[in-house]
C-alpha cells in the first residue's frame, strides 16, 4: 500500500481513513472489532474518531468510539502499527466544549484514557471557535506536542479564512500548525472546498481528509427513491441528494463501475483518491462486507477519461 505525506508532517498514511463514528452507534462492540480487525489484515493504518462520537445516540453521552477503539488496540496489542486520529471541540454537554487551552488539557486526558494510549497521532481541531484566541488553542497543542501527547495536530470544518489565520499565526509565532483539514467533501458536495478551502490547502501543503466521502451513503447507490430512505439510520439524509443532480451523478457512477466490473462506492472514493489535493479519504463500515467495498477502491485506477466524465456529471 502505497502511503502518503500528511501536509508537511513526518505522518505517513494509508490513502483511505476508517470513520469511527459508527463505532457505538450502529455498530456494537464486536462488530466494531470486526470491522477494524479487517482493516488492519487489509494493510491500512489511518483511523478517524472524535471525544463526541457518539452522543447522538439513544443512551450515549460521548467517547463511546474512543473507547471501542482503545479496547480493541489493548485486545490486540498493535498500537505502535496504527495512526490515530480524534478530535476536540464539539459540545459534550455539561459546559464542555470549545477550544480554549484549559479545555484542551481536559479533554485529551479524556481521549487518552478512552484511547488507552499514551499519545495521539494527529489531535484536530473538531470546530472553530471564535470566542478562544487562535494563538491560544496553537499554544495548547505545542504544550500537548512538547509533552509528548500529541505527534500533529489538525482542523476539521474551517473556513478559509480561519484556516488561513491559523497558519499565519503558527507561521509568525513559531506554534505548531494545522497540518490537515478534515472538511465536507464528495462527488456531490464539491463546492465549498474547492471554492477556497482546496486552493488554500494546495498551496500550503495541507493534507486533507475528507468526510462524509460517500455522502452519507448516497453514492453507494443505495438509495435510488424514497422508498429505500428506511434502509439505514442515515436514509433520512437522502432527500438532499436524491434531485437531477443526484440522479445524475449516479448515473455517471454506475456507468463507470459497469465498465470497471466494481461498485458506485468504490468509483467514488477512487475518485476522491486521485485528486490532488486529497490525502485519504475518510469512509466508514458497519461490517466486514462494507468496508471490503472501501478497501478495493485504493487499489481502483480510474483513468483521466472516466474522472472527467464523473466531474461533469457533478458539475
Amino acid at each position: 500500500m502505497n502511503k502518503r505525506r500528511l501536509g508537511r508532517s513526518d505522518l505517513m498514511v494509508s490513502p483511505l481513513c476508517l470513520g469511527g463514528n459508527v463505532f457505538g452507534w450502529t455498530s456494537d462492540e464486536a462488530a466494531s472489532f470486526r470491522v477494524l480487525d479487517a482493516f488492519v489484515a487489509s494493510g491500512l493504518e489511518f483511523i478517524d474518531t472524535a471525544d463526541v462520537y457518539s452522543s447522538w445516540a439513544p443512551g450515549n453521552k460521548g467517547g463511546e468510539s474512543e473507547t471501542i477503539i482503545g479496547k480493541w488496540m489493548k485486545a490486540r496489542g498493535n498500537r505502535q502499527k496504527l495512526v490515530i486520529a480524534t478530535k476536540v471541540g464539539s459540545d459534550m454537554g455539561e459546559g464542555r466544549k470549545g477550544l480554549s487551552k484549559t479545555y484542551i488539557r481536559r479533554a485529551v486526558e479524556d481521549s487518552l484514557t478512552r484511547l488507552q494510549t499514551d499519545y495521539i497521532d494527529l489531535y484536530q481541531s473538531h470546530r472553530d471557535d471564535e470566542e478562544t484566541p487562535q494563538a491560544e488553542t496553537l499554544g495548547a497543542y505545542q504544550e500537548l506536542i512538547e509533552a509528548g501527547k500529541v505527534r500533529v495536530i489538525g482542523a476539521s470544518n474551517f473556513t478559509a479564512a480561519r484556516l488561513k489565520s491559523a497558519l499565519d499565526i503558527s507561521a509568525k509565532d513559531g506554534l505548531p500548525r494545522y497540518e490537515s483539514l478534515q472538511p465536507k467533501y464528495n462527488l456531490h458536495d464539491r463546492a465549498e472546498f474547492e471554492s477556497e478551502l482546496e486552493p488554500l490547502c494546495l498551496a500550503q501543503e495541507v493534507g486533507v481528509i475528507p468526510y462524509y466521502g460517500l455522502a452519507s451513503g448516497f453514492l453507494t447507490g443505495k438509495y435510488r427513491s424514497e422508498a429505500d430512505f428506511g434502509k439505514s439510520v442515515r436514509g433520512g439524509r437522502m432527500a438532499d441528494y436524491l434531485n437531477d443532480r443526484g440522479t445524475r451523478i449516479l448515473a455517471a457512477l454506475d456507468e463507470v463501475a459497469a465498465e470497471r466490473n466494481t461498485v458506485p462506492a468504490q468509483v467514488a472514493l477512487a475518485w476522491l483518491i486521485a485528486r490532488p489535493s486529497i490525502t485519504a479519504p475518510i469512509a466508514s463500515a458497519r461490517s466486514v462486507e462494507q468496508l471490503a467495498d472501501l478497501v478495493a477502491a485504493t487499489r481502483l485506477e480510474l483513468g483521466s477519461e472516466a474522472i472527467a466524465r464523473l466531474d461533469r456529471a457533478s458539475a
